[in-house]
């Protein structure tokens, strides 16, 4: 059988909120809101230039577990120390120096709605 990756689905404290985060922050696009099959809701969002999506789910009734069953989300970026500055200025927490590997650059934040981990990564010339 062959499968192929298409999304990534997260459950989210606050819909409306997260959206703001990660299209102010993280330059994403909204593509559309999901409509609730029970209370609560969804939207899809995209990085221009991605195949990947991203999907907010938010249930009023879930108990949100703060991002524990994900483990990070990754953003290729131009300049990891700026981006990683850029985001502390906008509420996420530094949660690691810097680190500067073989191939890339990256830096990881905790987005300051749901807690969830981002990895910002720059290739190395």
């Amino acid at each position: 059988m062959a499968v192929r990756f298409v999304y990534t689905g997260i459950g989210v404290r606050d819909l409306d909120r997260s959206i703001e985060f990660y299209t102010k922050s993280l330059g994403m696009e909204l593509i559309d809101r999901l409509p609730a099959r029970r209370p609560g809701g969804g939207a899809n969002l995209w990085s221009p230039g991605s195949a990947q999506l991203l999907e907010f789910n938010w249930y009023p009734r879930s108990k949100y577990r703060g991002g524990n069953e994900l483990d990070h989300l990754a953003f290729e970026c131009v300049d990891v120390r700026k981006d990683v500055d850029r985001l502390a200025k906008m509420g996420a927490k530094v949660t690691r120096p810097i680190e500067v590997r073989p191939k890339h650059i990256v830096g990881f934040v905790k987005e300051p709605v749901n807690g969830i981990w981002i990895e910002l990564c720059e290739e190395r010339t």
